[in-house]
């Protein structure tokens, strides 16, 4: 059974930092995808940042570039997404999501794309 269980979500200040974490199991880790969705109230879920589980390709979204950083643990199974310079926008539930279904790289912010998802944490950014 695929399991993501994320975690490291809180509330901070505006100008914060918080580091999620999604720890996988339950299947192939490796040449894979994984990405980071977020959806804040009333709004769609949209892509933040995606990994290629199999080497070193990252994607950001442009809302997103320069401030949040998205790594992997590989022998934990693990994928991180650090986020910086929080602003009150980037307020949000997160979702650690896994397994590409085309393959296509450049879909990899799309929620369409992964299979598997994980509950979610919530981020508070307060001004």
């Amino acid at each position: 059974q695929v399991q993501l269980v994320e975690s490291g979500g809180g509330s901070v200040q505006a100008g914060g930092s918080l580091r999620l974490s999604c720890a996988a199991s339950g299947y192939t880790y490796s040449s894979n995808c994984m990405g980071w969705f977020r959806q804040a109230p009333g709004k769609e879920r949209q892509g933040v940042a995606a990994i290629y589980t199999g080497g070193t390709s990252t994607l950001y979204a442009d809302s997103v570039k320069g401030r949040f950083t998205i790594s992997q643990d590989r022998a934990k199974n693990t994928v991180y997404l650090q986020m910086n310079s929080l602003k009150p926008e980037d307020t949000a539930m997160y979702y650690c999501a896994a397994e590409c279904r085309s393959g296509d790289w450049y879909k990899v912010l799309a929620p369409t794309e992964y299979i598997y998802w994980g509950q979610g944490t919530q981020v508070t950014v307060s001004s």
